[in-house]
């Protein structure tokens, strides 16, 4: 594909959850063959990367992931920014669109809402925008590209239904910790560096579903 259709940048969003043929062999198939060809490459990866241990994570931290999928997004940042020096790595937190995400789906049904299970959401728009202005630049390194407000999924729940006119108080809550699901409680990606170098101001879910 790259070869018919020479593009200058790639924007590598897919994700293959755990699978690892697809999340980590996949990126270094595919940082290999944007370096060959002289093509931008912007990947994108996941707080996943994070245990949560030191809970704050600004774009210097290395990944100490928890998970199969978080292992799966680290190995393919190692191998992105070891192939392609000039690429960039973006971060990225709970994705909320225009009511077609999962977590608006979540709210709409809902479903058991966690009060102790805190990202940072950015609205699908931003991320976009920044995504492009980053395969447009020559910034290169790690980058974080989520929302500036940290907020549970209840609260994030919440959010969704005051905006859509739901009864917040349909949402069963629970605590993440009680049902020992795998991954991290609590991530919260700072995007301080990150930041000054867009035009795209990257919004908090508490501004975006207002």
């Amino acid at each position: 594909m790259l070869t018919a259709t020479a593009p200058d940048a790639v924007i590598n969003a897919t994700s293959g959850m755990a699978d690892w043929s697809v999340t980590a062999d996949g990126a270094i198939r595919l940082a290999l063959a944007a370096t060959r060809r002289g093509c931008r490459l912007v990947h994108v990866s996941s707080d996943a990367v994070f245990s949560g241990a030191r809970i704050h994570y600004d774009e210097r931290c290395l990944p100490d992931p928890v998970t199969p999928y978080g292992a799966a997004k680290a190995a393919a940042e190692t191998a992105v920014r070891h192939l392609s020096p000039a690429a960039a790595v973006a971060r990225t937190s709970l994705i909320v669109g225009n009511g077609d995400s999962v977590h608006e789906r979540r709210a709409h049904a809902a479903d058991v809402h966690f009060t102790d299970d805190i990202r940072c959401p950015v609205h699908v728009g931003d991320l976009a925008s920044a995504l492009l202005e980053l395969a447009a630049s020559d910034h290169a390194g790690v980058f974080h590209l989520a929302g500036t407000d940290a907020v549970s999924r209840h609260e994030l729940g919440t959010l969704v239904a005051h905006r859509d006119d739901l009864d917040p108080t349909r949402l069963p809550t629970a605590h993440r910790a009680d049902a020992r699901i795998p991954g991290a409680l609590d991530v919260r990606l700072d995007a301080g560096a990150t930041q000054p170098l867009l035009r795209t101001r990257l919004r908090g879910a508490r501004e975006f579903l207002r």
